[in-house]
């Protein structure tokens, strides 16, 4: 009979350490995320608890649905945070949209395209794959030749996707997916609150969001929002679960939810207006995420998604002025992430380590075929600033000179902050 290894985890080298006071070095957060939060957001998360039902706090998760229905550019009803990261949200949504058996469609262009088919394959799906060279993007002509031949029910893709830096358009996808009988679900993890996503304009069914990036919180509360089609769906599928069968129904097989707490229907009925209880709402993440739309909706989104863009123009310049080649389709990079080659003769992961010991800046490695060959440098939220980018450039430097990457020294931050000042006009 054989057995199976347990991870190892290794001991504390000082015990004693755990019963000590909270003694946090502060780093900058300039890699993919989770970035630095706004300390207005960590001011909010600081309030006392009210009980699940009180009065106040059942008003506040109206105001959350508001402040989200502005930052998605949506009027869907079913605008709401569920707890738990975005992953959470992905799942959540996915395992209560699809029975098993059902035809799922991937567009995956980098690891987190992964993700959503593993995530499919989970719910128990039928998934195919449409897959895109890391450092690409789709054609929206890519697109409908799947949906010819596949016929899904559901297409899933990444607006952004933080392993490749690619940003995926997404303008006439929704369009596409309703002509051909699909709903449209899009992970905006990684992109949401740096580059504009109208969910109604662009007729999206599902968006599934996080705070740790471009919305300057923390990791742990997922911002969503459903159109009426897919909020449809979902109960629809729930009142089949309950014996309610529409005439002609054809139930797939093992079509019941298997989880619990993943069930969006009975989330959704923890959030209306009946309040029926589901989990104990996780409060502080609550007010951190009422707090990050209201911070974002009040700078206003033109202003938001500028912001971004003028870190993301400075980030480049200083990159290119220390010779440094920038990865994948730069047409199509986010905003937010900007992928950068490590170059010949430097020691990647030595020099981030460097960069987060003597400066305590984090910067991004990447995964599967492009670690160790790629950067990752996130310019977002609360750290889309110009002090942010600089501070980053110009430690870099020091430590590529120290490696012997042979560029003109200053010449990163100059043309950085030239970028910022050329954009002022």
């Amino acid at each position: 009979m054989s057995s199976t290894s347990l991870p190892r985890l290794s001991p504390l080298a000082n015990a004693s350490s755990a019963f000590e006071d909270l003694n946090i070095v502060p780093r900058l957060l300039m890699g993919p995320g989770p970035i630095n939060a706004d300390p207005r957001v960590l001011k909010a998360m600081s309030t006392q608890l009210l009980g699940q039902f009180d009065p106040q706090f059942r008003r506040m998760m109206r105001e959350t649905m508001a402040l989200y229905r502005a930052f998605f550019e949506t009027r869907n009803d079913w605008t709401l945070v569920l707890d738990g990261t975005a992953r959470a949200a992905i799942e959540m949504v996915m395992l209560s949209a699809i029975e098993p058996g059902q035809k799922v469609l991937v567009c995956s262009f980098g690891r987190f395209g992964q993700l959503l088919n593993e995530i499919a394959q989970r719910c128990g799906a039928e998934v195919r794959v449409l897959q895109a060279p890391w450092g690409t993007v789709f054609e929206l002509a890519q697109i409908e030749v799947a949906l010819k031949e596949f016929s899904p029910k559901l297409v899933a893709v990444c607006q952004g996707d933080t392993s490749t830096t690619m940003l995926q358009p997404l303008e006439g996808l929704g369009e596409l997916c309703h002509r051909y009988g699909a709903m449209l679900q899009v992970d905006a993890t990684a992109s949401c609150g740096g580059t504009p996503l109208p969910a109604d304009a662009w007729q999206v069914d599902a968006v599934t969001a996080g705070l740790q990036k471009c919305l300057a919180g923390p990791s742990g509360a997922a911002p969503i929002t459903l159109s009426d089609a897919m909020a449809r769906n979902i109960y629809t599928r729930r009142h089949i679960e309950d014996g309610l069968r529409p005439a002609n129904y054809v139930a797939g097989p093992g079509m019941r939810i298997a989880s619990n707490y993943m069930d969006l229907a009975m989330v959704m009925d923890y959030w209306s207006d009946a309040g029926l209880n589901h989990h104990t709402e996780a409060t502080t993440m609550l007010y951190g995420a009422r707090e990050c739309a209201r911070i974002f909706v009040d700078e206003g989104l033109p202003q938001v998604y500028a912001r971004h863009a003028a870190a993301s123009r400075a980030v480049v310049a200083g990159l290119q002025a220390m010779q440094l080649k920038l990865y994948g389709d730069v047409a199509h990079k986010m905003p937010n992430v900007t992928g950068v080659y490590v170059p010949d003769g430097v020691n990647g992961d030595k020099l981030r380590a460097a960069l987060l010991d003597d400066f305590n800046i984090e910067i991004g490695t990447s995964f599967g075929p492009l670690h160790g060959k790629v950067w990752r440098i996130g310019a977002m939220g609360y750290n889309a600033r110009l002090d942010c980018v600089l501070q980053t450039l110009g430690a870099l430097e020091t430590v590529l000179a120290a490696e012997g990457h042979r560029f003109s020294r200053g010449a990163g931050v100059d043309a950085a902050y030239a970028a910022y000042k050329t954009e002022q006009g």
